[in-house]
């Protein structure tokens, strides 16, 4: 079974649980936060995907890092999936579980790319922009990314909208060949 539908299970039995239980709130920031520290310690990642360290191990790693800081049902998750020896997919599990999360909720999430860091203003502007093209609320996240010279790429669910320097210079490229190629026969 592919890892995708493992999370996916997974995190939507988790969602229903929390829902049942009335801590869904909770259970999303407890996995947004397990998700940043995912992100900032590669040395975590790893310690949960290895194969040397016994489960025993990572529960009373899980236990440490995490006791008194997740409500009481993100804790008993952890614990559960660390006894069924699935506690390598707890990142995807913890990601998928928000993207769940906003999908109950009907929360549209965006990619904005840019070059910079955005200022406020424009990201009420992009989060604006998307609002009025899903009828939804919106959940921005912002990437960097210094290749594309200048201007943006904004993604929402399966559409892209391409404003960047670096698209229109390709979209040249390929007109100038094709042209070039068209004259040479």
């Amino acid at each position: 079974m592919s890892e995708y539908r493992i999370a996916s299970r997974y995190a939507k039995s988790l969602l229903d649980l929390s829902v049942e239980k009335g801590k869904l709130e909770e259970v999303n920031n407890d996995m947004v936060m397990f998700s940043r520290m995912i992100e900032e310690s590669r040395d975590f990642v790893l310690m949960l995907k290895s194969p040397i360290i016994t489960s025993d191990k990572k529960l009373a790693i899980l236990n440490e890092v995490f006791e008194g800081k997740v409500s009481d049902l993100t804790l008993s998750i952890f614990q559960i999936l660390t006894r069924k020896h699935r506690e390598g997919f707890l990142p995807q599990i913890a990601e998928e579980f928000h993207h769940q999360y906003n999908a109950n909720l009907g929360i549209e999430e965006a990619t904005v790319t840019t070059t910079f860091a955005l200022t406020d203003k424009m990201r009420a502007e992009f989060s604006k922009v998307v609002e009025q093209i899903s009828n939804k609320k919106v959940e921005l996240t912002e990437v960097i990314d210094e290749s594309l010279i200048g201007g943006f790429i904004l993604k929402i669910g399966d559409r892209q909208i391409d404003d960047s320097v670096s698209s229109r210079l390709q979209a040249l490229r390929v007109e100038f060949t094709k042209n070039h190629y068209e004259k040479a026969y």
